[in-house]
């Protein structure tokens, strides 16, 4: 751990400073200058975001900062181990990518009239409606929205649960080092996170205190004042629909790989995790709230996903709850080089060679995916080992991209 000098509250770095990109390192010591700002830990897979580094965990004194999150609310990771090896799957692993992608529309891609909860087993496990009837709570459909248009957004958020999405999120079949065969995948809270998130950071830059901050984009919300109550009520939201989102998925994806297999399967606990969220925490004695942008908890010893890129792999950790880095951990290798870079970079050949061994798309539209576009996962591992201990490593067979 190394700590960023000259910041008014302290920015403890789990990675070499001299690493960082400069912007991203102007980022963290604009928000540590915050002055509700309490301290700020620095993952190893830092980056460069909007308003706020992604691979920062802020906590904060009475406030929140929607920027500190991110647009996509309740972003996370789910992996449930099976009771399958490598050598009882087929010889061509591309009937099971394909069963896959069947049964889960991927890029913007919906289901046409909602996901089949009976079929996925669903449908008595989740209050559906309840869940739901609070969707007409949400802040955003309150004001300034048409019934038309809250009509038109509780549609497709209702033919996005059980969508994967777009960009870097993903879904895989893993194979840890005793050669069991896991299924994973990485997704958030799909548009309607983003319609909220954008909906609270454009009334955060409006109140009168954010007047005169360096940057705009990490405009807060104070405690105690209806603005910080409607944020947290439509975020707990987002973040409960990310979470279903990806539980839906998960069923979709075990049924598919039952029936690429062709024979029954015994599925073990699912281990899910949030990297894009917030809560409440206390450290230092403090009550704060703490917001996670690119990080996971691992608080309580529980249990934890730290994926890498296409073709690269992943862990599952346990956390060690360290209080230096408000028990969090890295959500990922976390990118290098921006999505235009990595067009201008690599080649569609480099695409092919970097995931051989792979069934996974191998065209343009997942160039800016490519492995090197991402840290060196290993070492981002490295430079946590204070944070996370290794449960099993898991490399890439099969990965589903929208």
């Amino acid at each position: 751990m190394e700590i960023l000098p000259g910041t008014r509250a302290p920015v403890r770095m789990w990675t070499d400073p001299a690493t960082v990109e400069p912007a991203a390192l102007q980022q963290l010591r604009t928000v540590a200058d915050l002055p509700w700002t309490h301290g700020v830990a620095v993952m190893p897979d830092v980056h460069l975001g909007k308003g706020a580094t992604v691979g920062s965990v802020i906590a904060m004194r009475d406030a929140v900062a929607p920027a500190a999150v991110g647009v996509d609310i309740g972003c996370g990771m789910s992996a449930v181990p099976t009771g399958v090896t490598t050598a009882e799957l087929p010889d061509s692993l591309r009937g099971v990518r394909a069963a896959v992608e069947r049964a889960v529309p991927v890029g913007f891609a919906l289901h046409r009239n909602g996901p089949d909860l009976r079929r996925v087993g669903l449908h008595r496990a989740y209050d559906w409606d309840d869940f739901w009837a609070r969707f007409d709570a949400l802040h955003a459909l309150r004001k300034g929205m048409s019934a038309t248009a809250a009509d038109d957004l509780r549609k497709r958020a209702h033919q996005q649960v059980g969508s994967l999405g777009g960009g870097n999120h993903f879904i895989e079949v893993c194979a840890d080092q005793d050669e069991r065969v896991w299924l994973m995948l990485h997704s958030g809270s799909r548009h309607i996170g983003k319609v909220l998130a954008d909906e609270h950071i454009e009334a955060a830059k409006a109140l009168p205190h954010n007047a005169g901050l360096p940057d705009r984009d990490l405009a807060v919300f104070l405690a105690g004042t209806p603005q910080m109550a409607a944020y947290l009520a439509d975020l707990r939201w987002a973040q409960e629909y990310a979470r279903l989102n990806r539980m839906v998925m998960m069923e979709l994806v075990k049924s598919a790989f039952v029936r690429a297999l062709s024979r029954p399967v015994e599925f073990g606990e699912e281990i899910s995790c949030h990297h894009n969220y917030v809560a409440e925490e206390t450290y230092d004695g403090v009550d704060l709230i703490v917001t996670r942008k690119g990080a996971i908890s691992t608080a309580d010893g529980r249990l934890g996903i730290i994926p890498g890129s296409m073709g690269t792999g992943s862990y599952i950790v346990r956390g060690r709850a360290n209080p230096a880095a408000y028990c969090s951990a890295s959500h990922g290798a976390g990118r290098k080089m921006s999505r235009a870079a990595a067009k201008r970079t690599f080649s569609i050949a480099d695409l092919q060679a970097q995931t051989e061994g792979v069934e996974c798309r191998k065209d343009s539209g997942v160039l800016d995916e490519i492995p090197g576009a991402y840290k060196d996962l290993e070492s981002v591992m490295a430079q946590q080992s204070d944070l996370v201990d290794v449960v099993a490593r898991l490399r890439t067979l099969v990965c589903v991209k929208g």
